[in-house]
């Protein structure tokens, strides 16, 4: 007798083939294939999927969700949106490996990308970071080694060049976070203190990880020389040189034009031996933390030090008009997300423009203001993107699905609650971008192989069973930018480990995720 039997599904199994009418039993945490009539077999839950599409759970290739998980265990801003993984530890922005005071410094740091965890919750290595999650949140765990998180272990918050001895204790820390079960190594190179690094300081911590099966996932260097491709160029040569696979975080651009570009640049890397992969998400806006606008100097020493400079008025003189963005954009795009005390909550919703105005202050006047308020801990929306370049870049193979979902505040990138539903219901329902069965597999089998999971990602005898059940006519991402903390409707049940997650739509409270691990 199964656990679960799904019955009469038009089952998607993740590898782009057409959809074919079977059923699926479940025992414990695996699942069987079963095709023809199966009202006859015996099971202690039955669920009628004639209505539905079975697959297997989304992969979310890019996400903050790290501390919220364990804070906010139920997770619901993923898991109904059929997310049964997340790849977390993104951008080079998390906490393991670490120390308890420089744990304690990070936190504060990023608080507005990724929360807080319990008071009562503190790690070390990162073993002890991903036993956290083993049947205490809903949805599993991929993790990447964060590049800020091992440079500050190993030379503090230092804007310079790391001795040899600096980074060989980089890539030790590399090296162990791999043996306790990490998938590659994260950066973050519009973030301090991974701004700081070089290159050769990449290649180093990447030829650590070679032998051990790592990637190197990597938010670009969005500074470096014509802020268009050399960004990316500079990932594909750090993987040519440390000869390990890349993956481009959140790939996109706002300047019209540049979505084929940049999937040519991927096939160049492609077609010259670069084993390059992408992820992106579909709506047309970034996320990040406000102090982010600061020059990287601002932030040498870390968050305390970052904190007395943009007290000074001199050192805000010297700052002026560099908070401006680029690309021609201006900060009437830029919409508060997150603030972290009651007194400027009302700003969420609204820009920085309007924030600078009602206070009769220069930009950089409002902007370190409130950063002093809040004790750094802000966020911002930059409706910046290109729809055109989306829809460009999201059809090549190499493209997978993520949404860079920041869960902090009350009015995020509405990304974070709608990302598989909208391309479900949008892209492939409304305008035909993909087929169904392609955009299936673009979050599920592609960044199964990418990560390497064996047993996830397809839906054949005996794979894990990681499931979602989805009506291809109903399924819509109700998150809009005006209202984006909204659940998506057609996406019913989700099964994670073998556990039904999401039933009839409601959450049944079950902690069945677990940190996946590498080794």
């Amino acid at each position: 007798m199964f656990d679960v039997l799904i019955r009469n599904g038009r089952v998607i199994d993740g590898t782009g083939q057409t959809w074919f009418r079977a059923s699926i039993g479940v025992t414990g945490d695996t699942v069987s294939i079963l095709r023809g009539d199966t009202s006859a077999v015996a099971a202690a839950q039955v669920v009628d999927a004639s209505c539905y599409i079975v697959c297997p759970g989304f992969i979310d290739m890019h996400s903050h969700s790290e501390l919220f998980m364990l804070s906010e265990p139920k997770h619901e801003a993923k898991v109904r949106q059929g997310v049964t993984t997340e790849a977390i530890g993104m951008d080079g922005l998390s906490y393991a490996p670490t120390s308890p005071a420089n744990l304690e410094l990070l936190l504060v740091y990023l608080a507005a990308v990724n929360g807080t965890p319990p008071p009562d919750v503190r790690w070390s290595s990162v073993k002890e970071f991903l036993d956290l999650f083993d049947e205490r949140a809903s949805c599993n765990v991929a993790y990447f080694v964060p590049h800020a998180a091992i440079r500050v272990e190993a030379m503090g918050w230092e804007d310079r060049i790391p001795t040899a001895a600096e980074t060989g204790r980089m890539q030790e820390l590399a090296r162990q976070g791999m043996r306790d079960g990490a998938f590659g190594f994260s950066t973050g190179l519009t973030y301090a203190p991974g701004a700081y690094s070089d290159t050769d300081e990449l290649v180093s911590v990447c030829q650590a990880i070679r032998d051990l099966g790592g990637i190197y996932m990597t938010h670009a260097r969005y500074s470096l020389g014509d802020r268009l491709l050399d960004p990316f160029r500079e990932a594909l040569t750090v993987g040519r040189q440390a000869r390990v696979p890349v993956h481009i975080s959140h790939y996109h651009n706002p300047v019209a034009g540049m979505g084929e570009k940049m999937v040519a640049l991927v096939d160049e890397g492609r077609n010259s031996d670069i084993d390059v992969t992408y992820d992106q998400y579909p709506y047309p806006a970034a996320s990040t933390v406000l102090h982010s606008l600061l020059p990287y100097w601002v932030h040498a020493g870390g968050p305390t030090a970052l904190m007395q400079r943009i007290k000074d008025r001199r050192i805000r003189d010297e700052i002026g008009d560099s908070v401006d963005p680029q690309w021609g954009m201006t900060l009437d795009h830029y919409i508060f997300s997150h603030i972290k005390s009651d007194q400027n909550k009302e700003w969420e919703g609204r820009s920085l423009t309007d924030l600078a105005k009602s206070r009769g202050a220069r930009m950089v006047d409002a902007i370190c203001d409130l950063l002093i308020e809040e004790d750094l801990e802000v966020a911002f929306v930059a409706r910046t993107g290109n729809p055109d370049n989306i829809r460009t870049i999201v059809k090549h193979p190499a493209q997978m699905v993520g949404s860079d979902g920041l869960l902090t505040g009350g009015h995020p990138n509405p990304r974070s609650y709608g990302t598989f539903p909208y391309v479900l219901g949008q892209l492939v329902r409304e305008e035909g971008l993909l087929l169904l069965e392609e955009a299936v597999r673009k979050m599920t089998a592609i960044p199964a192989q990418r990560l390497g999971l064996k047993d996830r990602g397809i839906l054949r005898d005996g794979m894990k069973a990681d499931l979602v059940l989805f009506d291809p006519q109903r399924v819509v991402s109700n998150a809009t930018f005006e209202e984006p903390k909204q659940y998506p409707e057609g996406i019913d049940y989700v099964m994670v480990n073998g556990k039904l997650v999401i039933d009839r739509g409601v959450h049944t409270g079950a902690m069945s995720g677990k940190a996946l691990r590498s080794q």
